[in-house]
């Protein structure tokens, strides 16, 4: 005789989450907060005063003998051999558990060399192991990011799946008037959130129904995965809410190249909203992907749609490199963060060539025999050395001692050589010039590159036209059609 057990909480999977270090302590405060349902939390440290703090109903203190509990220093390599200490306490923390969530914030030393050991612990047991780590911000010191880099491939290579939050994403989404705390909760919200959609998947009963196999078959070996979630109301509530879980702004993921995706669907919701929902994803991943769906009704929040999208197995040639030796520039990061489009300069067109503009005061100095136009800056107090029938753009931020550029794109016309009619457009799209200074000059180069589609002129190729002339001693500056990377001046690094 069959016999089909009917206790709800003795046949569900068994779910722990694992806070490793301070960062990852943190992050099971907040789920604890949360009071996430259906899962146990476990905190492991090497700092005994810190881990005292961690709200998790265990708490396990790792490499005692080697630390004498005061933490690792920001030392991977003495978390790891922590870990490696306590393996068999670890072991047995972990023993009977379906599915295991390795939290931690990377670049630090227990979180960075314990993770990695914890995560293969688990997969040893035979559990469904997750890691969900942060990445430090770029301004933080560059070993920092080197340890961190490290340790994900490390933890890369002894889980199931693996999600990844840059911290500095976290700059896209706070002004200058939020606290380092409340931007660090932020993140420990992000965590909260990455595992509390996979769980409630496997705890919350569905209408149609999703449970932990479906779970495993999704982000069993599968590499870096994508996990957004998004809710919105109104009659195009499920297209938002899924437009939001695609495009997590806190992940360096999009759904490009996936090979599984799990889409759930919840809250107060019609068939067409799931229609809605899972036909968007489809249509961004093709029918070749393996997409798994569910759906949940939920009516405590009225008039609500929340979209759930887990992508795993996917191209991690997409996926956005961090540099940990490429320093911070003034003119990237957060501050030019809200920086989205191009304002093409018009081409006009001209009876007569453009003479030689010289401009005095360290200005380019453009070359006769050109029609169409270009934006220049001029430096206040700096007078023209020759006619000119072109206007004059202004870009803000110039001044005698260089160059500022308040957006990261700009348009530009290309100048026809040797005769008249309108110039063919050419685009700045995401490039940088390089000016070399000199005096109160600046020499270097520029280049373009044409917009695909746009016929060129038919006059015949010119020799490279050179700027120079403006002040005496400075070397000339050349311009060619060549390629659209351009560097930021070396005088405006930081």
């Amino acid at each position: 005789m069959l016999e089909i057990k009917t206790d709800v909480m003795e046949a569900a999977a068994k779910i722990l989450v694992i806070g490793v270090g301070g960062a990852g302590n943190n992050a099971v405060n907040r789920m604890v907060e949360e009071q996430i349902g259906g899962v146990e939390f476990l905190g492991v440290n090497t700092d005994k005063q810190a881990l005292q703090m961690c709200k998790a109903p265990r708490l396990l203190q790792i490499g005692d003998k080697l630390t004498q509990g005061l933490g690792c220093g920001a030392q991977p390599e003495i978390g790891e051999k922590a870990a490696e200490e306590s393996a068999e306490d670890i072991a047995n923390a972990i023993r009977g558990a379906h599915m295991v969530f390795v939290t931690c914030g990377m670049g630090g030393g227990t979180g960075t060399g314990a993770a990695p050991v914890i995560a293969r612990l688990a997969k040893e047991q035979g559990a469904l192991t997750v890691g969900v780590v942060t990445k430090p911000f770029r301004f933080e010191a560059k070993t920092r990011m080197q340890n961190a880099l490290g340790g994900i491939e490390k933890l890369k290579q002894n889980v199931d799946t693996l999600i990844v939050i840059p911290n500095d994403k976290l700059l896209e989404l706070v002004d200058r008037r939020t606290t380092m705390a409340d931007a660090l909760k932020l993140a420990d919200e992000v965590l909260q959130q990455s595992v509390r959609g996979i769980t409630d998947l496997i705890n919350v009963p569905a209408l149609i129904n999703l449970d932990f196999a479906d779970v495993k078959t999704v982000m069993e070996n599968k590499g870096i995965a994508h996990i957004g979630i998004g809710s919105a109301k109104g009659d195009d509530k499920a297209i938002e809410a899924v437009k939001m879980a695609v495009n997590s702004p806190l992940l360096e993921t999009t759904l490009a190249g996936a090979s599984h995706i799990i889409v759930n669907v919840s809250g107060e919701i019609t068939l067409l909203d799931v229609d809605d929902a899972v036909s968007f994803v489809r249509d961004l991943t093709g029918d070749d992907v393996n997409l798994i769906m569910g759906a949940q009704e939920d009516d405590r929040d009225p008039d609500t749609c929340t979209v759930t999208v887990i992508a795993t197995g996917i191209d991690e040639s997409r996926i956005q490199k961090q540099d940990a030796s490429k320093p911070v520039s003034a003119l990237s990061g957060a501050g030019m963060r809200n920086f989205t489009g191009s304002k093409a300069y018009q081409p006009r067109q001209f009876a007569t060539p453009a003479t030689g503009m010289g401009m005095q005061g360290g200005v380019n100095n453009m070359n006769p025999g050109m029609t169409g136009s270009m934006p220049v800056n001029q430096m206040p107090g700096a007078q023209p050395a020759g006619g000119m029938t072109a206007p004059m753009g202004n870009m803000p931020g110039m001044n005698n001692s260089g160059m500022g550029i308040s957006q990261n794109t700009m348009g530009m016309t290309q100048p026809q050589f040797g005769g008249q009619g309108t110039a063919a457009p050419y685009n700045f799209q995401n490039t940088q010039m390089n000016m070399n200074p000199q005096m109160m000059g600046h020499t270097g180069s520029m280049q373009v590159q044409p917009i695909p589609g746009v016929t060129q002129n038919t006059a015949p190729s010119p020799e490279p036209t050179t700027f120079g002339g403006g002040l005496r001693g400075v070397a000339p500056l050349t311009s060619r059609v060549e390629s659209r990377q351009i560097k930021i001046p070396d005088f405006l690094k930081k």
